[in-house]
């Protein structure tokens, strides 16, 4: 894992192709504030992430993992950068981030499997079905329920009739 006062933070570049040192709104994130939204505009931006997008990864997973309840975001943005990662116009994770990309996925699915009991709404579920198809290796089906919103899901279920004699 990069260390956060590790200077190549500065260089790394971020969904919007431009350099972004995500260090700052890590540090905020683990004192508790909701940075999800800078996160989430930083760290992806129409489907461009960067090496500061997996690099902030295990920190993100890190921090989460510290927390009694996790948020949903946790979830969603670590499915999101991880479907776009195969993006071909994206670049790869970095040889020297590899396994630490890797070993936060694996701690992801940890937490999944945790929260998944306790989870009480309808996004948190699906934010954690996503990421537990990911860290399965199931790319197709993560992308599938990570960006699929309910009348998505309601359109692909009316194509199949015995859904719609079960519950139309």
């Amino acid at each position: 894992m990069l260390s956060l006062d590790d200077p190549r933070w500065a260089e790394l570049k971020g969904g919007y192709r431009v350099p972004f040192d995500a260090v700052p709104l890590l540090v905020r994130l683990e004192r508790g504030e909701n940075v999800w939204d800078e996160l989430w505009d930083e760290l992806h931006h129409q489907g461009d992430v960067g090496e500061a997008s997996y690099a902030a990864l295990p920190h993100l997973v890190r921090i989460a993992a510290g927390f009694p309840h996790r948020d949903w975001n946790v979830y969603s943005l670590a499915s999101t950068i991880e479907v776009e990662r195969h993006r071909k116009s994206n670049p790869p994770v970095p040889d020297w981030l590899a396994g630490a990309y890797q070993a936060a996925w694996d701690n992801l699915l940890e937490l999944a499997v945790d929260d998944i009991r306790r989870a009480q709404d309808r996004l948190m579920f699906r934010s954690i079905l996503g990421a537990v198809a990911l860290a399965k290796g199931d790319l197709k089906l993560g992308a599938l329920i990570a960006y699929s919103d309910e009348s998505e899901i309601d359109e692909i279920l009316e194509r199949y009739d015995a859904w719609s004699a079960l519950f139309g």
